[in-house]
């Protein structure tokens, strides 16, 4: 199963996938990692160093005849996002990725691949044992907790790196070059409520919804999804208004920048209105999916009888959490007007959880336009200023400008024609690419991102394209041997 990988060409890419598949890595768990990473550099009798931060960088001298070469920077981050499917068996801060190749893909077996970003990873170390590769002056960036904080590329300090271009290669569309991605913020609310006692003849129940596709909040959020959420919010309300439904917990999600796949709640029901709620419920969930049902053919909606719960969420503030879910925006708001396709401005929300006194709901809220997302911010306060809860924004970071009279962009059109006969795509992508930060502390970086197609990134349906990891990689190369002199 996962050593298939390493018949795969170019197999010194696959062999360091495979690697790093062996290593647990979710974020803000890299401790074994990044001590991989550091060893790897040592090994190979190049300069290593790890920052304060956790990043690990790792430079490599100039081929021969190379030296006068502008220095490139070759950046992917170490962590992956962790998610599996309900029926998996896996522990992902211990259990190595198993891999399977599919036709033309490698997927993982029934958890997240971890191609986002270890195929950049795993290209970088090729380029840094290769033997017979000719480029100028390399250093490695390795930056750290890029999918839940992008605290490596945050805490990058100037004046550490040397080099004039960065490659960054975190983007998934082999043929395209990406020169700008959109920002973020993330928004937390919360809603303090007081347990009261469940009294009068109820009965238990355990609402799922399961079976979604989920995906990256920035790259997969226009496809029209569902979201776990939104669903179980309208669940939960329809059941409290027509049926004195009362709710004992609640979990949604699991990640800010994952589009939610899951939910669960613990509700209670009076007795004599059980069965008008299941029925009432297989109408709603027959609704929903038809809805829904050409995005999500697997959804399920269901409640299974539970142990009835002792104490419940203030009814008040139930209606009030409910009311303000049903209003926040979710999903795309607006689309790019001067880039036709893409997206401008979303909102994915992302975790409802409520137990023991607390409702806390994350939202990722990413736009290329720093006023809309600032519009988008004080539209959810509002909502849930309204509702009574309260509202924390942080976690900002800025989105990347395009240049598109970028000199290593023309080089690399160039290039990629002179191979294959064709000009790459221009685009900018609604996700947050360390590039907006990184060229803050490194104003004078040249930037692109690239990388092979990835299909499904922060869900279990995670695959990468083998013929485009050998398209990414000989592009890459290439790139370096034509990188212009100083």
């Amino acid at each position: 199963m996962s050593k298939e990988i390493l018949q795969l060409d170019p197999k010194a890419l696959w062999k360091n996938f495979y690697s790093l598949t062996q290593i647990p890595r979710p974020s803000k768990k890299e401790d074994q990692i990044r001590e991989f990473i550091y060893n790897f550099g040592k090994n190979l009798g190049l300069e290593t160093i790890q920052d304060e931060v956790g990043n690990v960088i790792i430079r490599k001298p100039a081929t021969p005849g190379m030296e006068n070469r502008l220095g490139v920077i070759l950046q992917g981050h170490l962590d992956m996002v962790p998610q599996k499917n309900s029926d998996k068996v896996h522990d992902f801060e211990k259990d190595p990725i198993e891999t399977i190749v599919d036709g033309e893909w490698v997927r993982a077996n029934g958890t997240t691949l971890g191609a986002d970003n270890g195929m950049g990873v795993a290209a970088a170390m090729a380029v840094l044992e290769s033997k017979d590769m000719q480029h100028g002056p390399i250093e490695a960036l390795f930056t750290s907790d890029e999918e839940t904080g992008m605290t490596g590329a945050t805490g990058l300090k100037p004046g550490v790196l040397h080099g004039d271009i960065l490659l960054n290669m975190d983007s998934e569309d082999e043929g395209e070059l990406y020169i700008g991605c959109a920002g973020g913020t993330n928004g937390n609310i919360t809603f303090e409520y007081k347990e009261q006692p469940l009294t009068g003849d109820f009965a238990g129940y355990k609402i799922n919804i399961t079976g979604l596709k989920g995906g990256h909040s920035g790259v997969d959020i226009h496809l029209g999804r569902g979201n776990a959420n939104k669903i179980m919010n309208r669940v939960l309300y329809h059941g409290f208004q027509k049926h004195g439904l009362q709710v004992a917990s609640i979990d949604g999600g699991s990640l800010r920048n994952a589009i939610p796949r899951e939910a669960f709640a613990h509700v209670a029901i009076p007795t004599g209105n059980g069965a008008g709620f299941i029925e009432c419920l297989s109408n709603l969930a027959m609704e929903i999916k038809n809805e829904l049902s050409a995005v999500e053919p697997t959804l399920k909606i269901e409640a299974v009888a539970a142990e009835t719960p002792k104490a419940v969420i203030n009814p008040t503030v139930l209606l009030n959490c409910l009311n303000a879910i049903y209003a926040c925006p979710n999903g795309v708001m607006r689309m790019s007007n001067e880039m036709p396709g893409l997206v401008e401005t979303s909102n994915n929300l992302a975790i409802v959880k409520a137990e023991n006194g607390t409702i806390k709901i994350m939202n990722l809220m990413r736009s290329s336009v720093d006023s809309a997302k600032e519009e988008l911010e004080q539209m959810i306060k509002s909502v849930f200023d309204l509702a009574g809860a309260t509202s924390v924004f942080d976690g900002r970071y800025p989105g990347w400008k395009p240049n598109p009279v970028s000199p290593i962009l023309k080089t690399m059109q160039d290039v990629y024609n002179n191979k294959y006969g064709n000009i790459p795509k221009i685009m900018a992508i609604h996700a947050g690419l360390e590039c907006g930060i990184l060229g803050g502390a490194y104003p004078n970086w040249d930037m692109i991102s690239f990388g092979p197609t990835i299909r499904y990134p922060h869900s279990p349906d995670e695959k990468v394209n083998i013929a485009t990891v050998q398209k990414f990689y000989d592009f890459l190369v290439e790139t370096l041997k034509n990188i212009p002199v100083k």
